[in-house]
Order: C-alpha cells, then sequence, then structure tokens
C-alpha cells in the first residue's frame, strides 16, 4: 500500500512540474559573497553578505553602486575571518545591519551619513537571528532562542519583549504596512503579532509538520518553507490554508506584491517552482541555481531575484 502511495505522489509531482515552463535567467549580479537576506528600496538591492559586506546594485543599470563593510572578526584559533551579515533592512537613507560578532555574539549597527553607529553590542552574548525597522526610532529583533523584543533607538532601550514558545526561532515577516508580525519557528507552527503591542493575535498551525525555515507575508496570503518538504499557504482572511509538496528539503519562499504568485526552492537541483495561489497550479521552473537556496524576492508580478549560498543573483522574466 505504501509503494501505491508513493508511486501515485511522485507521478503526481513529476506531472506537476512538468506543466511548469522552465525558465533560464536573465542575467546575473555577482555579489562579495554567499547571500543571506536582500531587500529592494528606491530602485536599488541591498543585499547581505558572508563576506563582511553588504553589496548595493542599482537594479536598473545592473551595476554595484556601492559597498558596505563590517569588521572581520577572530574566529577561536585567533585567524581573522569574514563576519557574515545575517540581515539588512532599509529605512529612508538608513541602512540597518546585524552582524556576526567576537565569541559568538551578534552586532547590530545602522548605516547612516557613510558612518556605522553601534546600537547592540557583541559584548551583550545576544545570539540575534533577525533584525528589520519597525518605524523611524523602533527596530524589531529576534534570538535564535524565539525571544522577540522591540528596541527604542531614541532612548536605547527594549520598549517590548515576548518569548514566543520554547521551539528555536527561524524566521519573521512582516506585513507590507508593519502592522503584524509572522513568526516562524522548529515546531513548524507561525505565530501572529502586534507589531506594537507585541498581542499575540493568532497562531497558525497542523499544516507545517517540522521547523519552517522560512515565511512571506503579502495582502494577508501567507507562505512557509518547510524543512518537512510543504510549503503552505494560509489565507488570513478566509481562515483557510492547503500546502504543496517538494521532492527536497524547502529551504526559501515568497510572494508576489499582489500575493497572486508563490514561489518556492522545490527540489535538490535549487529550482525554484513558481505557482498561481489560487488555483494551486505550476507555472514556471526557474533553473540554473547553484547552490542552496536562501532568498526568494519578486520585484514585481513578472520578475524574480534568487540568491544562495553561491556568489550569484539570478534574475528571471516570467513573462
Amino acid at each position: 500500500m505504501r509503494s501505491i502511495i508513493f508511486i501515485f505522489l511522485t507521478t503526481f509531482l513529476t506531472f506537476s512540474f512538468l506543466n511548469a515552463k522552465d525558465l533560464t535567467p536573465f542575467y546575473s549580479l555577482d555579489t562579495s559573497g554567499g547571500v543571506t537576506d536582500l531587500l529592494i528600496n528606491d530602485e536599488k538591492l541591498y543585499v547581505a553578505t558572508t563576506a563582511s559586506a553588504i553589496d548595493i546594485f542599482d537594479i536598473n543599470t545592473k551595476e554595484r553602486i556601492d559597498k558596505i563593510t563590517v569588521a572581520k572578526i577572530t574566529d577561536f584559533t585567533g585567524d581573522e575571518i569574514d563576519s557574515k551579515v545575517y540581515s539588512v533592512d532599509v529605512l529612508d537613507k538608513d541602512i540597518l545591519i546585524l552582524s556576526q560578532g567576537k565569541n559568538g555574539g551578534r552586532n547590530i549597527d545602522i548605516y547612516k551619513n557613510k558612518k556605522l553607529e553601534r546600537i547592540i553590542l557583541d559584548e551583550d552574548r545576544l545570539f540575534i537571528a533577525r533584525a528589520k525597522y519597525l518605524d523611524d526610532n523602533h527596530i524589531i529583533y529576534a534570538l535564535l532562542s524565539n525571544q522577540l523584543y522591540l528596541y527604542d533607538i531614541k532612548n536605547k532601550r527594549i520598549s517590548k519583549e515576548i518569548q514566543i514558545s520554547q521551539s528555536r526561532f527561524s524566521n519573521f515577516s512582516l506585513s507590507n504596512d508593519k502592522s503584524k508580525i509572522i513568526v516562524a519557528d522548529e515546531s513548524g507552527n507561525l505565530t501572529m503579532l502586534d507589531s506594537k503591542t507585541f498581542d499575540i493575535i493568532r497562531t497558525f498551525k497542523g499544516q507545517n509538520l517540522d521547523n519552517v525555515f522560512q515565511v512571506d507575508i503579502k495582502n494577508d496570503l501567507i507562505i512557509t518553507a518547510g524543512q518537512d518538504r510543504r510549503t503552505v499557504i494560509y489565507n488570513i482572511n478566509q481562515n483557510n490554508s492547503y500546502y504543496k509538496d517538494g521532492s527536497f528539503l524547502i529551504y526559501s519562499v515568497g510572494l508576489s506584491p499582489s500575493a497572486k504568485l508563490g514561489a518556492f526552492s522545490s527540489d535538490e537541483e535549487n529550482n525554484v517552482t513558481v505557482f498561481d495561489t489560487n488555483t494551486k497550479k505550476d507555472l514556471y521552473k526557474l533553473t540554473q541555481n547553484k547552490s542552496t537556496l536562501t532568498n526568494i524576492l519578486f520585484l514585481n508580478e513578472n520578475e524574480i531575484f534568487v540568491t544562495s549560498d553561491d556568489k550569484k543573483i539570478n534574475y528571471y522574466k516570467l513573462n
């Protein structure tokens, strides 16, 4: 019986992927190191890397126009190594940078007027996994221990904090208007919070059975990247959900600005499947990604950037 089910699922997945149109990169951008995080702001692509650097590209000219460098660190053997930049965010012209510090600690800097201003020190030994702007005076950051903090930049103090659960933190995403936070962890559950009060609004569970590596939210639709080879779509307004299977661990996901399209890393070859979130139909397969995927970012409904542990960003046109 198990053999029959396995054959059926394999056939179904193969048929679904065969219906998707294969696309190769329209062009690629060379980066300083493996890409950990990226975002688009004011026609610029901000790229966090593993090589102590944030690369900034002009989307129109496809040229790197700037590079912000953070200090290297010393490892336990005394050798100088690159600091991994875990996340980057932009508000107006200020750039928020979360990077690897000494002895496993983390540094958070704000890059302003061509200078780095440190607001969280690695000496505090906070194992911060992700940090993003909430507004011009507050940032939200999460620890690996699944504690979430709202930090007041001007007064240099923590305004709010919450322990989401005892499960290890994986990822969080802010809604377009930044009113809601979606937190993912190794339990497979998602927690939605009010970003200002940290009150828990809702918990989503039962679809991912293991660690959720990544989460995205657009237009009241949520997508997950699951260790259980599932990408789950939750519709907040309609209170329903479904999942799509991959043939390998799903490390990365993304939604288009309208949330009409979803994308997920769907197989061991690091291909990305783009699908219609309403009909669930697979539309495209984005190929030629060389390493484990780290980010899928829609520029608009027809253009996508895909990053990996490789030093390249692949750009695809869907139409």
